[in-house]
């Protein structure tokens, strides 16, 4: 019978030995200076503001939160009222490396 160190080394010898990190950092996410609905501002003043959205999801889970989706940016509404707006990622193009 095969000792359970030598069975563990094995499997951790199986393991890809490198990892490449990928980070983006939070300022390029997004146009810092986009205008966002305010949290606690109602659906009719969103709508008022800055027009219909792209995509609406309907609410799902228990507080229901819907989102609504514009190009730039998505709005979470919980009961009518915003909870969160988040910037959407705008993809740059990739670095070369060398």
């Amino acid at each position: 019978m095969m000792r359970p160190g030598l069975l563990l080394a094995c499997l951790l010898l199986a393991l890809p030995i490198g990892a490449e990190t990928l980070s983006i950092p939070v300022g390029t996410q997004g146009d810092q200076g986009l205008a966002l609905p305010a949290r606690g501002d109602s659906q009719r003043a969103v709508l008022e503001r800055f027009g219909l959205p792209d995509k609406e999801h309907p609410a799902v889970g228990k507080p229901p939160i819907s989102r609504w989706d514009y190009r730039d940016f998505s709005v979470y509404f919980e009961s009518g009222r915003v909870v969160d707006s988040v910037r959407n990622h705008q993809p740059r193009a990739p670095r070369e490396y060398k």
